[in-house]
Parts: C-alpha cells; sequence; structure tokens
C-alpha cells in the first residue's frame, strides 16, 4: 500500500529574487524605490551644500516683507506697502480668475464649434475646420500678442468717449466702456452692505487698524500677526451661502419627483418651485442688502467706478479660450462620432428632431469619450496661462515668481512654492472633472 504525501518545499535562495515570477516584481520595485530615494538624498544634500557655498539659508520669511511694486488688475486691496506675501495671493486670484473664465469660454465655443464640424452643410464644416486648423496650429503666445495688438490699436480711447458728439459711446444702456484700455463693466454694490469680515485684514485697512493700538502697537497679536493679507466680504458670503442652500434645496426636490416617477410613472412638474427656492432667497437678501449697480462714469483721462477688465487680461482670456476651443472642438467631435450611427437612427425613427438627437442621445454618451481627453486640456489652459507676463497681466507667474524673486533673491524657495500652487491646482482640477467622470459615465453590469 502506497501513500501520497506533498512534494518538499523548495527552500528560498537569493536567485529567486530574480528568477520567480513570485518575487520578481516585488524586487523591481523595492529596487526603484530605493534608487527614487537615493536620488532625492542626493538633490536634497546638492541644494544644502550649494546654499551653504552661496551663504544663504532656506527661508520663507521674505514673504513678511513690503514687496514694493505695484499690480495693475487685483480683486483684492493691495498697494506698494503690502507684504509679498500678499502680492502672490493677488497673482494667485488673477490666475484662477483667468483660468476660470478660459475654461467656461473654450468649453461652450470648443462644443460648437465641435458640433458644426459634423454639420452637412459643406461651408459651416469647412469653416469650422479652417478655424481649427489655423489655432492650434500657431503658438498661443502669438494670438495673445496678436490680440492684445489688436485691442490697443483698434479700440477706441478714452478720448474718444467725450464731447457732444464722441467719436465712440458706451453700449449695453450706456453701462458698458470698450475703450484700449480695458473694458468698464456695472460694478455690483450694496447701500446696506454688512462690511468685510478681517479674517486676514490688509494693514492700511480700518479693518486692521482695530487690532492696534494707537502708538502703533499690536494690540491683539494672533490677529495683528495676520495683517497684510486679505479680508472677506460677508456680503458675498451671504449671497453664496443663500444661493447654495437654493441648489441643495432644489436637488432634494428633484430627487424626490424621481422617487415619485420610479413608484408611480408619473412625473410631478417640479420646475417652477426648483427655480423659486433658488432665485426668490437669493433676490430676498439682495433686496435686504440694498444691491444696485454702479456704473462707470468718464472723468478726467480715464473711466472710473465700475469693473475694469484690462486689455491684457481680455486679451489672454480671449485667446487662451479660442486656443484652447480648437482643440476641446476635436475631443467633441471624436466622441460624436465614436457613437454608433444606429443610436441616431432610432432616435430619428421616433420623431426626435436632430437638435433633441444630439442633446439627449448622442452627447449623454459621448461625454464617457470627450471628459477625459477634456481634463488635460483645462490642465493646459490653466498652465498657459503664465504666458501672462507678455502682455503685462500680472498673475502669480508675474508676481511670485517674477518681480518678487528678482527682489529678494529666493530663487529656491520662490519656485517651490510656485510648483506647489500649480500642482495644487491642477490636481483640484483633475480630481473634480475625474469624479464629474466617475458620475456621468454609463453604469454597466
Amino acid at each position: 500500500m502506497t501513500t501520497l504525501t506533498d512534494p518538499p518545499k523548495e527552500s528560498f535562495r537569493l536567485s529567486m529574487l530574480l528568477y520567480d515570477t513570485r518575487y520578481r516584481s516585488t524586487t523591481i520595485q523595492v529596487v526603484a524605490l530605493l534608487g527614487f530615494m537615493l536620488g532625492a538624498a542626493w538633490l536634497i544634500n546638492n541644494v544644502i551644500v550649494n546654499l551653504a557655498v552661496a551663504g544663504k539659508t532656506f527661508d520663507y520669511g521674505f514673504l513678511k516683507e513690503s514687496s514694493g511694486y505695484d499690480i495693475n488688475q487685483k480683486l483684492i486691496a493691495y498697494n506698494s506697502q503690502s507684504s509679498h506675501m500678499r502680492a502672490a495671493v493677488v497673482g494667485l486670484m488673477n490666475t484662477l480668475l483667468v483660468a476660470v473664465m478660459g475654461c467656461i469660454a473654450a468649453t461652450i465655443i470648443g462644443v460648437i464649434i465641435g458640433v458644426l464640424r459634423l454639420s452637412k452643410n459643406w461651408v459651416i464644416s469647412r469653416l469650422a475646420a479652417v478655424y481649427v486648423e489655423t489655432l492650434r496650429n500657431v503658438p498661443v503666445l502669438l494670438w495673445i500678442v496678436l490680440i492684445m495688438a489688436a485691442t490697443s490699436h483698434q479700440l477706441p480711447a478714452p478720448k474718444d468717449f467725450r464731447g457732444d458728439n464722441p467719436a465712440a459711446t458706451m453700449k449695453v444702456f450706456d453701462s458698458v466702456a470698450i475703450t484700449n484700455r480695458g473694458v468698464y463693466l456695472p460694478e455690483p454694490l450694496f447701500s446696506r452692505g454688512l462690511g468685510d469680515l478681517p479674517v486676514f485684514p490688509d494693514k492700511e485697512s480700518k479693518a486692521c487698524q482695530a487690532f492696534y493700538n494707537p502708538d502703533g502697537t499690536p494690540a491683539t497679536a494672533k490677529l495683528a500677526k495676520f495683517c497684510g493679507t486679505f479680508q472677506i466680504s460677508i456680503d458675498l458670503v451671504a449671497i453664496l451661502a443663500v444661493l447654495f442652500a437654493g441648489l441643495i434645496t432644489s436637488k432634494l426636490i428633484k430627487t424626490r419627483a424621481d422617487q415619485i416617477q420610479k413608484d408611480t410613472g408619473i412625473r410631478p412638474v417640479t420646475w417652477y418651485s426648483r427655480l423659486a427656492v433658488v432665485f426668490l432667497p437669493t433676490l430676498v437678501v439682495l433686496y435686504i442688502l440694498g444691491f444696485y449697480l454702479g456704473y462707470p462714469e468718464l472723468k478726467g483721462f480715464n473711466f472710473k467706478g465700475g469693473i475694469h477688465m484690462r486689455s491684457s487680461l481680455l486679451a489672454l482670456w480671449v485667446a487662451l479660450s479660442l486656443y484652447t476651443a480648437a482643440f476641446i472642438a476635436e475631443i467633441v467631435r471624436a466622441g460624436i462620432m465614436a457613437i454608433s450611427k444606429g443610436q441616431s437612427e432610432a432616435a430619428a425613427a421616433l420623431g426626435l428632431r436632430q437638435n433633441r438627437i444630439m442633446s439627449l442621445v448622442v452627447l449623454p454618451q459621448a461625454l464617457r469619450v470627450i471628459v477625459p481627453p477634456l481634463i488635460s486640456q483645462y490642465l493646459n489652459l490653466t498652465k498657459n496661462s503664465s504666458l501672462a507676463i507678455a502682455v503685462g497681466y500680472m498673475d502669480i507667474t508675474g508676481t511670485l515668481g517674477g518681480i518678487t524673486l528678482n527682489q529678494t533673491g529666493r530663487e529656491l524657495e520662490t519656485v517651490l512654492l510656485l510648483m506647489l500652487v500649480y500642482l495644487i491646482i491642477s490636481l483640484t482640477v483633475s480630481s473634480v472633472m475625474n469624479y464629474y467622470n466617475e458620475r456621468t459615465k454609463l453604469k454597466e453590469r
């Protein structure tokens, strides 16, 4: 009678780390990690040695020093006596402003051009193709400079708006002035506003003076040390809070309507209630705050009041939007073409018109193809905004990575901080769009 036994297990040998598939992948990963750590250690040691030779230290204390330069386009209070930190915040807000505006405009233009490229009308499709091929095959820097030159030389000067028979007039019920120095728009104001919340008040502001004694010594040290950064408008916070609450309530109404439709097969009419919960509370808050518009007026040699969008901002925004829209148009076209023609034919057989087929059948399915490469275009637009210095628009590259770097000589600190800012922006955009992609993609078994 024979007895079956398991074969003896092979003892571990060092050669198995390379020749045994059970250990090879782990070995390669460990070696790669050690190589990366050794390379990082060498770089850090090299930086420390070079800083010691140059007699420098790694310190961000310069951010508290006075900047000594002005910024033409700013969203918060700033002057030449403000700190380098405040200048960096102003530059960051300028970067985010042009990035958000550019992404919105590029998406709208890109979707329209991408759909027009598939038009059955030969002239329309060829014109859309000319737009795409012309815009995307010329460097974006040239478009920025070209648009800046066009706006500076072709648009009327403020003096052309003066006189009984002026050469130029304001647009949109005399509320918008388009000049070679930029565009002046109505400014939202509040006659009964709640003021500003001095979270990080400016050293020159009245809010910050409350943290100091008459002799100039800090009265509240923990708060006074933050002076030189920014304030938060309570009016804006109140409006956004009410608007956000209205959007959440509108979402809940929609969810309830979906459940009723699922249970009974009948969908209640909810569009009026959803609009009401969003807009009515917001309008009430605006009325309580005394909302009104402040119009720009020609005083002296220039317009005063209103929102001033400088020519540099407009040139950068338009150029980045048109350039990125050319790439988005091709992404949209490819996404639509990826959908089977049978989907459109089936929708047409049900009696749907072409515009309804595109909005209800084709585009929702094409989103799973469009969104992933669309993320890259948003990131490219944000990073291309660093070309703003070419037309004098002071973004974070022009402030922190430009004037601040040259004045302080802290090239390592400023460059590392600049890289960190762009990394955080890129990761945030990527995370938001990936979340949207997960929510919109088709659910498969």
